[in-house]
């Protein structure tokens, strides 16, 4: 990868694939998800795990969704709760409490758990004492693993050092930070006001406490934005240092998450000065030190993320990218979605939904979908591309027994193209995404993914670069 300040790749090509396509935490992606896959489903995709010794013998995954903020960041699209009454967390955490029953009803208790992920919402809005009973249930449930990678994200203008401390005893050594931006202007046109001088303290606190990993989320493209704005946000966060950085391009979707209403369109930057935004930012990150890991991620070169990249141990689930191998992830909470062998579920959407199925003693689950044959071997092939950056034809046709050059000659053909601006290279062997493609590897990835070459309906995703 390149390591110094020049722009990784050119401005036309960054243009030319400035679209919307699927960031595939999974495939089929989320959007996929019917009502016909029923708690029922979930219920006996849960069965199957413990009836099979394998899938058992293997550790799981946990995700808790908090969706209560106590202030609305108006780009904000999770889903979130807006209160300053903290007294709604108890009652809350008493239904993750008997989620969690139903799950080890069938599932037994100390099951084994080698990643936690604790997002919203806003965890820190949970109290200290609150977070601690979470995490004792949490673990009188299940098995945490040492060495595991255990985060909380986690919100600037919730915390102080001595939550910090809180946080470190109960467990947790990875954390996310949420800047976005650190322009007093920019924060004050999106209702997320947080002085440069907080976060610095923060991490550096965070440090000093033994934390194994910081990541801090920025975005690009809100209001009020300029590539000169955001050079000097980069700047700061070049001297911050965090361990990774997960660059986000801001989607304005105003028809679909209503925050985003008190954002006004003539604000946004536009599309071209976007496009530089991104193009100064894969320059000034790489210039300074960052390794690219894969479509929004950076890491130094001595975090495990980037040393996973470099020795091909790369994974992905609906946090993004990870050391840590696919396994089965429980989802809990409003809204929460998870895997349980090849099925994915997703919780009701309302809390008043979500509490009523867990009162009448039903997982709270309300979509999902059952991957069939041909999911599943696109899943194969478009993760194999999205984490290792190639694809073998020979382990895609000896695992699910097809020739790959006939399964997939129309995908192949569309390479070509790709293949001609330098973003791939097909032989007899697989597919290989070069180091510029590496940039553009959602482009790669939805050549293969049926439903969009379908319907062609991106309108409702993020821009891929």
């Amino acid at each position: 990868m390149p390591t110094t300040a020049t722009a990784p790749v050119s401005a036309e090509l960054l243009r030319q694939f400035d679209v919307s396509g699927p960031r595939y935490t999974s495939y089929p992606t989320a959007d996929r998800f019917v009502e016909a896959f029923t708690a029922r489903d979930y219920e006996r995709a849960l069965q199957q795990r413990r009836s099979g010794a394998a899938a058992m013998a293997l550790p799981l995954s946990l995700y808790v969704h908090i969706p209560f903020c106590e202030s609305l960041c108006y780009y904000c699209a999770c889903n979130k709760i807006i209160t300053r009454h903290h007294d709604r967390a108890a009652p809350y955490l008493q239904y993750l409490q008997r989620e969690v029953e139903l799950h080890t009803a069938l599932l037994g208790t100390r099951q084994k758990v080698t990643q936690l992920h604790l997002g919203g919402g806003t965890p820190t809005f949970l109290s200290d004492g609150e977070l601690n009973g979470l995490m004792d249930m949490l673990r009188s449930n299940f098995s945490f693993v040492p060495g595991g990678e255990y985060a909380i994200e986690v919100d600037p203008r919730t915390i102080d050092a001595r939550r910090l401390d809180a946080l470190a005893a109960m467990g947790f050594n990875r954390l996310s930070f949420g800047v976005q931006d650190f322009d007093p202007v920019v924060q004050k046109a999106v209702h997320r006001i947080q002085p440069a001088s907080d976060v610095f303290a923060l991490v550096q606190a965070a440090r000093d406490k033994g934390f194994e990993s910081i990541n801090v989320d920025l975005i690009y493209g809100l209001p009020h934005q300029t590539p000169a704005s955001f050079d000097r946000t980069l700047e700061q966060v070049a001297q911050l240092r965090p361990d990774r950085i997960a660059l986000y391009a801001y989607a304005h979707l105003p028809e679909r998450f209503k925050p985003q209403r008190r954002i006004h369109a003539e604000h946004l930057p536009p599309a071209g000065a976007k496009v530089e935004m991104l193009s100064r930012s894969l320059a000034a990150l790489i210039g300074s030190g960052y390794v690219y890991v894969g479509m929004d991620h950076f890491a130094l070169p001595t975090d495990p993320l980037a040393v996973a990249k470099r020795q091909g141990r790369l994974h992905r689930n609906f946090q993004g990218y990870s050391t840590q191998p696919d396994h089965d992830l429980i989802a809990l909470g409003v809204s929460a979605i998870g895997r349980v062998g090849a099925t994915y579920s997703q919780n009701a959407k309302t809390l008043s939904e979500y509490c009523d199925a867990i009162d009448h003693g039903r997982f709270p689950v309300v979509r999902g979908l059952a991957l069939g044959r041909d999911d599943l071997i696109r899943r194969a092939v478009i993760m194999a591309l999205m984490c290792h950056g190639h694809c073998l034809f020979e382990s895609i046709n000896l695992a699910y027994l097809v020739d790959f050059r006939s399964y997939f000659a129309a995908e192949l053909e569309q390479l070509r193209d790709l293949q001609a601006q330098g973003l791939v290279q097909v032989d007899d062997a697989g597919i290989q995404v070069t180091a510029t493609g590496w940039y553009f590897v959602r482009a790669i990835a939805m050549v293969f993914d049926r439903y969009l070459q379908t319907d062609r309906t991106r309108a409702k995703f993020s821009r891929i670069i």
